[in-house]
């Protein structure tokens, strides 16, 4: 998936914020998913970051922010 946002340059300390942030919630699900196979006794079958997050949600251990505020309105 492929956003494109125009900033001027005072604006791109956004670009850095975001990758940052997209950087630290990649770590954070890599570490919950496998800290989960692990304490679950299950094969670690994503190799990879890419991968582990998209596990991650197929297994449904993390949920999209669109799932979560279903569920708060509910």
């Amino acid at each position: 998936m492929d956003y494109t946002v125009t900033l001027t340059e005072a604006e791109d300390w956004i670009d850095n914020a975001a990758h940052n942030r997209a950087r630290i919630a990649i770590d954070e699900i890599c570490d919950l998913y496998v800290k989960h196979k692990l304490d679950n006794n299950q094969p670690i079958t994503a190799t990879n970051k890419p991968d582990m997050v998209l596990a991650a949600y197929e297994e449904g251990l993390v949920k999209t922010a669109a799932q979560r505020n279903e569920e708060a309105t509910s």
